[in-house]
């Protein structure tokens, strides 16, 4: 017997999204970190934008990044979450065909986008402490929105083809996503087209996008730990490698979950389906999560700004 998912068709209206395949049943319970880590997410980050917002003495280069990412965050977790919810409780699992290319759209390019602002964080930390004298002359607020609005593009442009070449596919061996989310490597699979090109061009933004990132960064914090060292106390040493621990505690929680899932990906095969989609959950949800979290704790400005906000509000 024929079943209506699995029937030939090359235009789905809608796919169908499985949620974590294995262990539906388990689905309320396995909601609730994630759940957990949204509310984090959401709170965190919308604390981070109203802190600097109010506090003109936030108003640097530093400070303006971190914002981006903020929005970033929330952008990415928003994207996910609220239908990965509606499956866990609702058993929602229908998704229209453009709603599909939308959200792959957004986690994709929000993902480049993420890796742009740490590029350009990097940036900031190098100028700050290689070269202070300078740093309020190079990156004044012009040179900041343009370097934001090239990471904007950049992340918007290289995310493009993505949902343009899944749109074009026929799609006539099932509707079956057995993710949470749509993403190019899901619609891959599931179409009866030659998608070579498509494949060929995930790995370039992979490689030469993320790649060329941490190359950049690398470079940076190169000539950054050169600059410390040449410190002459250790008390200076310190306190300056203070000032990025922050951005560096941020940069891991964002690149080796990437990694991790990218290798697992390559070398897990004989791994269950489920432990590939948690996972691949985890590279997605956990930096928005961390983020305000690291920056609130561990950067000084902001941590007693929130102090006086709420000694202020208790008093």
């Amino acid at each position: 017997m024929s079943d209506s998912n699995t029937t030939d068709f090359t235009n789905p209206s809608t796919f169908i999204l499985l949620g974590v395949p294995g262990l539906e049943r388990a689905h309320v319970w396995i909601s609730i970190p994630f759940c957990t880590m949204y509310v984090i997410a959401i709170l965190g980050n919308f604390t981070i934008l109203f802190t600097v917002k109010t506090d003109p003495s936030l108003h640097g280069p530093m400070y303006y990044f971190l914002c981006m990412l903020a929005i970033t965050d929330l952008v990415v977790s928003t994207s996910i979450l609220p239908k990965m919810l509606a499956i866990y409780w609702f058993s929602s699992r229908e998704i229209d065909f453009s709603a599909c290319l939308t959200q792959m759209y957004f986690i994709h390019c929000f993902s480049v986008m993420e890796s742009g602002i740490f590029v350009a964080m990097a940036l900031d930390r190098y100028v700050a402490i290689c070269d202070p004298l300078r740093h309020s002359t190079i990156l004044t607020n012009p040179v900041v929105a343009k370097i934001g609005l090239a990471v904007m593009l950049r992340s918007g442009l290289l995310a493009l083809p993505f949902p343009f070449l899944a749109s074009q596919w026929p799609y006539c061996r099932t509707n079956i996503i057995p993710q949470q989310y749509c993403i190019h490597m899901a619609m891959v699979k599931l179409a009866c087209a030659d998608t070579r090109a498509s494949s060929y061009y995930g790995l370039f933004v992979v490689f030469c996008v993320i790649g060329l990132d941490v190359f950049f960064i690398a470079v940076s914090y190169t000539q950054i730990l050169r600059a410390i060292f040449s410190l002459s106390t250790k008390d200076a040493r310190l306190k300056t490698f203070g000032t990025c621990s922050s951005h560096l505690s941020a940069i891991l929680a964002f690149y080796i979950p990437c990694l991790f899932s990218a290798l697992m990906h390559r070398f897990g095969h004989n791994l269950p389906l489920h432990f590939h989609v948690l996972i691949a959950n985890v590279y997605l949800l956990l930096p928005p999560m961390l983020n305000p979290v690291i920056y609130g704790v561990r950067t000084k400005q902001i941590r007693d700004r929130l102090l006086r906000l709420f000694t202020h509000k208790g008093t």
